[in-house]
């Protein structure tokens, strides 16, 4: 440990209050995808140690970094100054049945909530597509479900208690310090450290669900007639080489619990199988449009009109298997671009020719000659905006949402899997097509994901919603105490850079193993 923490840390030694840090810890994403090695590694279990280790980190000049699984393939939770783990600080503190009102610890993981809410007979109103993630880290970055009936995930969220750099505690809520609340639900961890979360919970529910194969002209035809709205849930995942998707759907029921039907393929099987294939793909990528017909017929069936059927808790039916490694570049853009957007893509992706009856002409400036990738493209919904909803009943909607103003989104996922951390050798040129499509049809990327756009054009998404949200995130840490590269690149003014006296508060060269972590983090290669 540095001499001069362990001598603030000797200082405060007779408060009997622990300061549970570890040195030498190498931090990664979940999908390897980016690496830090933090100067100390904490995990508080209680808010005494949480307040004690910002008011040690004000004596020593180092900055705060949070983190829970790491599952956003950003360098967002990378530092090399301290990195803070809440995982050890994930209680229940109360629960009213009769309201479902919850009061949790930030550090609490989204499954872990749901396992803990079903001894109530409560669940969560909506999920995403995973449920590793601790419930400060999804409600930070924006996570949302897929269901026009609900908003982000944050709208669930009746108070906070946050931390900030002076190490007081603050409650804020729609009707107490409303700016920091409207700051705080989409904090992307720069304001303080979220301590306590009040949440609305709902009865707990089952949802028969269907998924559906066929030709994704079907899907676009339907999707301004019931595609969003024939059940409360549904999302698409498209295939563009293929020119088919996979419609998901679910509504509530009362009908007994059936587990989906398995075969063969599924499972261990399959899973090396595509795996094998994606990696053999790096070396000969024309293949990849194979690849994808392959495993999409072998997962979910070669026919159109293929279906399957189940009948799950919500709290298994909304989620998905991740599968492996893989970088995610996602946009918010207008529900009602979506078939432009699918489009528009599609004829980049497939080339195709002006004489193809499918062809809409993309005007995506780059080439796609030779560039293959792995490419389903997942779909999502919601709408923030929906008048029911609290934030706008309450005026408390985050500054820092990338939803649409004044009407329903919809979010395309561009998922390219890293075959054994191995990066796709197509992630560069296919991403640069990919935001330059979003970004002309007026889209803002979701927070959490590996997009590039750098931080003078997010300052024009948002404009004077970014200027309130950066206000109060200086007025309750005003030396940047919670502000790390990821935040100074893309929230803090047009991309900041490191000062020299920033690096030389810990914000290091650091080397492991071989790994080059170019300045604070880097790739891992």
């Amino acid at each position: 440990m540095d001499p001069l923490v362990e001598a603030e840390v000797a200082k405060l030694e007779g408060d009997a209050i622990p300061f549970r840090a570890v040195p030498n810890h190498v931090h990664s994403t979940w999908a390897k995808t980016f690496l830090s090695r933090p100067e100390l590694y904490i995990r508080p279990q209680t808010s005494d140690e949480i307040e004690k280790i910002i008011k040690l980190a004000r004596a020593c000049r180092r900055r705060i970094t949070i983190t829970g699984c790491g599952h956003s393939p950003s360098s967002m939770t990378c530092t090399s100054s301290w990195l803070v783990n809440l995982d050890d600080f994930n209680a229940i503190l109360s629960v009213d049945r009769p309201t479902g009102v919850v009061v949790m610890q930030s550090g609490i993981r989204l499954f872990q909530l749901c396992q803990s809410l079903e001894k109530y007979g409560l669940a969560m109103p909506n999920l995403g597509s995973i449920n590793q993630q601790s419930i400060a880290g999804a409600i930070s970055t924006g996570t949302h479900g897929s269901s026009l009936r609900h908003g982000l995930m944050s709208e669930n969220i009746l108070s906070l208690r946050i931390i900030i750099a002076d190490g007081r505690t603050h409650v804020c809520s729609p009707s107490q310090n409303q700016e920091l609340f409207r700051a705080a639900l989409l904090s992307l961890g720069a304001l303080g450290i979220i301590s306590e979360i009040t949440f609305r919970t709902v009865p707990e529910f089952t949802l028969r669900w269907k998924q559906v194969i066929d030709a994704d002209v079907k899907m676009l035809k339907a999707w301004n007639k019931d595609l969003w709205t024939h059940a409360e849930f549904v999302r698409v995942w498209w295939y563009p080489y293929t020119r088919r998707a996979v419609v998901w759907s679910a509504q509530q029921t009362s009908e007994p619990l059936a587990d989906p039907p398995t075969s063969y393929y599924d499972g261990a099987l399959g899973y090396y199988i595509y795996h094998n294939l994606l990696y053999l793909a790096q070396k000969v990528p024309r293949i990849l449009p194979w690849v994808e017909w392959f495993v999409f017929g072998m997962q979910y069936g070669f026919r159109n009109g293929t279906t399957t059927e189940a009948v799950q808790p919500s709290r298994k039916a909304l989620l998905m298997n991740c599968l492996y490694s893989q970088y995610v570049n996602e946009w918010a853009i207008p529900l009602h671009k979506g078939p432009e957007a699918l489009r528009r893509l599609s004829s980049w992706l497939n080339q195709l020719s002006p004489d193809d009856p499918d062809y809409v002409p993309h005007n995506i400036p780059f080439s796609a000659k030779a560039l293959w990738v792995h490419a389903p493209v997942e779909v999502r919904v919601s709408d923030t905006s929906a008048p029911h909803l609290e934030s706008q009943r309450t005026g408390s909607r985050p500054y820092l949402d990338p939803t649409m103003d004044d009407g329903p989104t919809l979010y395309l996922n561009a998922t390219l899997y890293r075959p054994y951390y191995n990066d796709p050798p197509c992630r560069a040129r296919y991403y640069e097509g990919f935001e330059w499509l979003m970004r002309d049809l007026g889209g803002r990327p979701h927070w959490a994901k590996n997009f590039e756009t750098d931080g003078a054009e997010l300052e024009r998404m948002y404009g004077a919603n970014m200027q309130k949200w950066r206000k109060v995130r200086e007025s309750v840490d005003p030396a940047g105490m919670f502000v790390g590269p990821w935040h100074r690149r893309h929230v803090m003014g047009s991309g900041q850079t490191l000062t020299h006296e920033e690096v030389a508060i810990g914000f290091n060269q650091v080397y492991d193993k071989g790994v080059h972590f170019e300045g604070v983090v880097g790739v891992a290669r």
